[in-house]
C-alpha cells in the first residue's frame, strides 16, 4: 500500500516530503553510532556497577571521568531523533506514521524484553525479580505510565521517544505546516520548561519534560536544510539550544551524579549540549551531507539493537570475563560482542519482521478507518411538533 501525501493546506507553506525528496543521510547514520556507541562507554567504563569485581571508579581511576560524557550520546539522539522523525514524517498521514513507527520500533524491543528476561530468569536467576506483569507491562513500552518499571534501565529514553511521536502525531492530525511547525518548536519547549521548574509532574510528561528542546532544536535543524537563510529558524534553534543547556544539561548532570563518582558542572554540560546540536548542524548543513558511504548505513541499522543489548547482558558478560582477563581487553571483547549480536538482531529480526509489522499495521488502520467511516450514525430523536399559538381572536 502506497504512502499517500496530504494535499497542502491553503496558504501554508509546506516542505518537500522525505520520502521521495531526500536521500538518506549517512553521515547521520555514523552519528549516530558514535553516540550509541559513546553511552556503551559510560554504561561499561563510567557508571558504577560490581561487574569488574570492583568499583568502576577503581577499576578505571582515569577513564571514568572522560567516560561518564558518554551519557551525553543519549541527547545527541535526540537532537537526531527530532531531525530524523520530522523528515520522515512529513507528507505523511498519521496512520502511516504510526505504522512506520510501530514497524521501527517494535520487533528489536520485544526482542530485547525476552533477551532481558531470558538473562535474569535463567542465566541469573535471583538477581533482580521480574514477573510475568512486570514483563507483559514492559512488552507494551509504555510500563512508564502505568507505574511499572523498567527491566532494563535503557528503556526509560524510549517513554522519552514514544512522547515525543505522540506530539508528531497530534501535529500531523491538524496539518503540519511551516508555520505551525515553527510556531510549536518555539512554544512547546518555554511550557515544557516552565513545567519542569515549577514541579508539575503531569504537564512535564505530557511535554516531554527537560528533553522537549533538544527534540525541537533537531527539528528545526532539519527546517534549516531547507530553508539556511531564515532568521526566524535560526532564532528558534538559538532559543532551544539555550533552554536545552538550562533543563536538559542539568537533568543529565543529575545523573551523571547519581550514576558514577563524577560531577559535571553548569559550564561543562552546557559545553556538551551545545556539541551535540553542533554536531548534527555539521552533519546536517554542510557537504558532509552528500556523503554515501554504505557501512555507515549499516552502523547506524546496528544503533538501535546495539542500544537495547549492550546494558544488562554487557554487564553479565563483564563479570564472567574480567576475573580472566585484563580490564581493556575485556571491555573490548564485550564490546564486540554486543556489535555482533546488534548485527544479528538487525539482520534476522528488524529486517524481515518489521516491514510486515509497519505492513500489518497500516492495513489494521486502514480497515479501521473505512469501518468508522461506513457506521450508520443514530438518528435524532424525532421531535414533537410545536404547538400552534392560539388565535387571540
Amino acid at each position: 500500500m502506497t504512502e499517500s501525501t496530504p494535499p497542502p493546506l491553503p496558504n501554508a507553506r509546506r516542505v518537500a516530503p522525505a520520502a521521495t525528496g531526500r536521500p538518506r543521510l549517512a553521515a547521520l547514520d555514523g552519528l549516530r553510532f558514535l553516540a550509541a556507541m559513546a553511552v556503551v562507554a559510560y554504561h561499561y567504563v563510567a557508571v558504577n556497577h560490581s561487574a569488574w569485581g570492583a568499583r568502576t571508579e577503581d577499576s578505571f581511576p582515569h577513564l571514568q571521568p572522560v567516560a561518564a560524557f558518554g551519557s551525553f550520546g543519549v541527547q545527541l539522539f535526540f537532537v537526531i531523533s527530532g531531525f530524523v522523525i520530522l523528515m520522515s514524517a512529513w507528507g505523511r498521514d498519521v496512520r502511516s506514521f504510526t505504522a512506520s513507527r510501530v514497524g521501527r520500533l517494535f520487533p528489536a524491543y520485544w526482542f530485547s524484553v525476552a533477551a532481558v528476561v531470558a538473562l535474569l530468569v535463567l542465566v541469573t536467576p535471583g538477581r533482580k525479580d521480574v514477573g510475568i506483569p512486570e514483563t507483559a507491562a514492559n512488552l507494551t513500552m509504555v510500563q512508564r505510565a502505568f507505574g511499572v518499571p523498567d527491566i532494563e534501565p535503557v528503556y526509560w529514553t524510549l517513554w522519552t521517544e514514544l512522547r515525543f511521536y505522540v506530539l508528531i502525531g497530534i501535529l500531523l492530525a491538524v496539518g503540519m505546516t511551516h508555520r505551525r511547525l515553527v510556531a510549536f518548536a518555539a512554544v512547546w519547549p518555554v511550557l515544557a520548561a516552565v513545567a519542569v521548574r515549577s514541579g508539575n509532574e503531569l504537564w512535564s510528561t505530557l511535554l516531554v519534560g527537560s528533553d522537549a528542546p533538544l527534540f525541537a532544536g533537531g527539528m528545526m535543524l532539519y527546517l534549516l536544510t531547507k530553508e539556511r537563510r531564515s532568521l526566524v529558524l535560526w532564532l528558534v534553534l538559538g532559543l532551544n539550544v539555550a533552554l536545552a543547556g538550562v533543563v536538559a544539561g542539568r537533568s543529565q548532570s543529575l545523573r551523571i551524579a547519581h550514576s558514577t563518582d563524577v560531577t559535571v558542572g553548569p559550564q561543562t554540560y552546557w559545553v556538551a549540549i551545545v556539541a551535540c546540536f553542533a554536531l548534527v548542524a555539521v552533519v546536517a548543513l554542510t557537504p558532509l551531507d552528500r556523503l554515501s558511504w554504505r557501512w555507515l548505513t549499516v552502523v547506524g541499522a546496528m544503533t538501535y539493537p546495539l542500544y537495547l543489548l549492550h546494558s544488562s547482558w554487557g554487564q553479565w558478560l563483564i563479570g564472567e570475563a574480567s576475573p580472566h582477563l585484563p580490564a581493556g581487553a575485556t571491555f573490548v571483547l564485550v564490546t564486540a560482542a554486543m556489535l555482533a549480536a546488534a548485527y544479528l538482531v538487525h539482520r534476522f529480526v528488524e529486517r524481515p519482521f518489521g516491514p510486515r509489522l509497519r505492513r500489518a499495521v497500516a492495513q489494521d488502520l486502514e480497515r479501521t478507518s473505512r469501518a468508522l467511516a461506513r457506521a450508520p450514525r443514530e438518528p435524532r430523536p424525532a421531535q414533537a411538533p410545536e404547538p400552534e399559538a392560539v388565535s387571540s381572536r
